[in-house]
């Protein structure tokens, strides 16, 4: 019976060290826990006391995006105004002084000669003081009267970057273009969202691979090699400050638009802001990815200009329509995140749709940005 009793005794011994041990792992994987948290936590928030001391890097990602757009937006404009115009009316009616006063009236065209025939007009053209011409011709009048069908000549300068429209028409028939979501036909409204997309992916790229190379250069990338951090949390850690100061910026360039442009915002807040998060995102992954790469802050500035500013302004659609591109380059557009971004961002700021129009487009942004953000863990895993 005393040896029975020993043997529960122990029994019971043994399972009390035993949960002593499972609750001495539980607290101690509870503490490591704590610390992978407050390294996380250290470094998101040395990351945002390193934007307070680099206040370059602060100027770049908050005040580079306002001074872009407001020189940009102001300088590059498809508006056509102010065209030199030459007018030579040959018929010296009624109808002929009211079809030349429509075309002044337009807001489009400027008198700069009045002619009694053609001829002069060579040398008016190769001298550039008129960019166009508009000829009535002698008959107009009489047709116009009699209501039968009448030409204009219309002459213009190839070498001025305009477009030549077909005037001819028969007199009881007015020509009247609706043009929806731009009505005025503003430049402004087609530009400025291909402008922001610009803007935020040449900044976000460049001062997040500028930032990482530069405590390269410094060494103190040293210190948080040292910290039990992974390589996503680093990521994560180092990406997320830029993410909330990008995404503050994003927002003042849209007010900005807003305010300056009259680029209205018909459609929901929320989605404007989810789909600006995920281009962000991948902008800011690819600065890491290139941090990666580079060892100095120059070819850091070189690739993430190369890598960014020329794919966005060429093939994502923000000035050249990317279905006139050649074939090879329609097919290289599909990995410039600008294009789905402009896509998306005009289809919630000038049409005021939802997500089940652009879903394609957001969705496209979140696997560019699992792709580099993966591409970056990878790179820092090697580098670790």
């Amino acid at each position: 019976a005393c040896v029975k009793e020993l043997e529960a005794q122990n029994a019971r011994l043994q399972e009390r060290a035993e949960n002593a041990e499972a609750a001495l792992a539980t607290a101690r994987d509870l503490i490591n826990d704590m610390a992978i948290a407050q390294d996380n936590r250290h470094a998101r928030v040395k990351e945002l006391l390193q934007l307070k001391r680099d206040w370059r890097t602060a100027v770049a990602l908050l005040g580079m995006p306002v001074v872009l757009l407001l020189i940009y937006g102001f300088a590059l404009s498809f508006d056509v105004r102010d065209i030199r115009l030459a007018v030579v009316d040959q018929s010296r009616t009624r109808a002929g002084r009211e079809v030349v006063q429509a075309f002044l009236e337009s807001g489009y065209f400027v008198r700069s000669a009045t002619l009694d025939e053609v001829r002069p007009l060579d040398a008016l053209f190769a001298s550039g003081e008129v960019q166009a011409a508009l000829v009535v011709p002698p008959d107009f009048g009489a047709n116009v009267a009699a209501r039968r069908p009448t030409n204009l000549q219309f002459v213009l300068v190839g070498v001025a970057g305009l477009e030549l429209m077909d005037v001819d028409q028969e007199p009881p028939i007015v020509g009247l273009p609706l043009v929806w979501y731009n009505p005025d036909l503003k430049s402004s409204l087609f530009l400025v969202p291909g402008l922001i997309a610009f803007i935020l992916m040449v900044t976000s790229v460049i001062a997040t691979a500028l930032a990482v190379v530069r405590e390269k250069e410094r060494g103190t990338m040293e210190s948080l090699r040292a910290t039990p951090l992974v390589a996503i949390e680093l990521l994560i850690g180092k990406t997320l400050p830029y993410l909330l100061v990008a995404s503050a910026s994003a927002a003042g360039s849209l007010f900005l638009a807003w305010g300056l442009f009259d680029v209205p915002v018909r459609g929901s807040i929320f989605w404007l802001a989810v789909v600006t998060v995920l281009f962000l995102a991948g902008g800011l992954g690819w600065g890491m990815f290139i941090s990666t790469l580079a060892d100095t802050q120059q070819v850091a500035f070189q690739l993430g200009l190369l890598s960014s500013m020329l794919p966005t302004l060429l093939l994502s659609g923000f000035i050249f329509p990317i279905s006139s591109m050649p074939r090879a380059l329609q097919v290289i557009s599909h990995i410039v995140p600008a294009r789905y971004f402009i896509a998306a961002l005009r289809e919630v700021v000038l049409k005021g749709v939802g997500p089940e129009v652009w879903w394609n487009d957001a969705l496209a942004l979140v696997i560019y940005g699992v792709l580099v953000l993966l591409l970056a863990t990878a790179r820092t895993v090697r580098s670790l």
